[in-house]
């Protein structure tokens, strides 16, 4: 039996492909909404019926967050090579802006967070899950990316698991004031950089500060004493998405912190300025009305949505300082 095609035909599968592949890939664009952490972490306490502990808040949040990342509509996208995904790129920056903050945490949770001093043990749980976000976020092959990813998760529960068991005492979480001061001490510089990347949209000059502040620094190679800064047209979207991404991650992160350090922040009177950054993450999420991410010149006709994103940053980085230095005096 033959079975033939008119051109007509073949047109029209085509274009009902390309339109299921149009639908498909809008679906798989749209960001998670944020998570409510407070009944997350209170549902997950009664399923594993143990009291929320120290450190219970900031461990889980790093787990919704994570398993978000790959759980979301259409799954994790920065890896896949078939489309319609492969030919999306503004979700696979988002999901690199919240791994980057991932990695970070889990970094502090295993080196800061989960010991007592320097010359103390790693927790074996973190020493596995931390180098398994690490891996390569492109990866697709053997191991992929989601792969490590969820075993990196599941060595998180197990530390969340030890962290109630009042028996074995087989993990800990040191809510201190130097602890946390090292943490925010990484979020400034991943904060500041994506700070100066959004705000490079707009092509400008800037002075070279490398080695401002002392008279005798040096440098590998030489570097001009004015630079030209501009991030390609091409990569503007990409620029906002990772550092969207980031935000929506860091939000949780320091709700929870907000939670296990309440008592370290109040006795710093430091709650209110953790409240503040957390405002500003917050406005970073408002829903984007326009199409596409518009590229206009800093007071011209169109919008300039990289400008706004790197306003609300460098607010949060400002107030992020402030409180380092805050939980640094006696």
């Amino acid at each position: 039996m033959n079975v033939t095609f008119s051109t007509k035909s073949v047109v029209s599968i085509l274009v009902g492909i390309l339109l299921v592949f149009y639908f498909l890939g809008v679906y798989m664009s749209f960001e998670p909404d944020e998570i409510d952490l407070r009944e997350a972490v209170t549902s997950a306490a009664t399923k594993d019926n143990v009291a929320p502990v120290i450190g219970y808040t900031t461990t889980t949040s790093i787990i919704l967050v994570a398993e978000t990342l790959l759980d979301k509509p259409g799954g994790y996208l920065s890896n896949d090579v078939l489309p319609p995904s492969v030919f999306l790129d503004n979700i696979p920056s988002w999901e690199f802006g919240v791994l980057e903050m991932v990695r970070d945490m889990t970094l502090v949770m295993r080196q800061e967070l989960s010991r007592s001093q320097s010359q103390s043990l790693e927790n074996q749980f973190l020493k596995n899950a931390q180098p398994r976000f690490n891996i390569d976020h492109t990866s697709w092959a053997v191991p992929s990316a989601e792969s490590e990813y969820s075993k990196a998760i599941k060595e998180l529960y197990n530390f969340r698991n030890a962290l109630t068991d009042v028996n074995t005492q087989g993990a800990q979480f040191y809510a201190r004031a130097d602890n946390l001061r090292a943490w925010l001490s990484e979020v400034e510089k991943r904060l500041g950089s994506y700070s100066q990347r959004l705000s490079a949209s707009v092509g400008r000059e800037i002075v070279n500060t490398d080695l401002a502040g002392d008279s005798v620094a040096q440098q590998s190679t030489y570097a001009a004493s004015n630079l030209a800064v501009k991030t390609s047209w091409w990569k503007i979207d990409n620029e906002f998405y990772e550092a969207r991404g980031a935000c929506w991650a860091l939000l949780h992160f320091l709700k929870a912190i907000e939670i296990d350090f309440n008592d370290v922040l109040e006795n710093k009177n430091a709650k209110v300025s953790v409240q503040q950054i957390i405002r500003e993450l917050e406005a970073s999420q408002q829903s984007i009305w326009s199409p596409m991410i518009l590229n206009g010149d800093g007071f011209g006709v169109l919008a300039n949505h990289s400008l706004v994103m790197a306003n609300y940053i460098s607010r949060a980085n400002a107030a992020l300082i402030d409180l380092n230095e805050l939980l640094s005096q006696g």
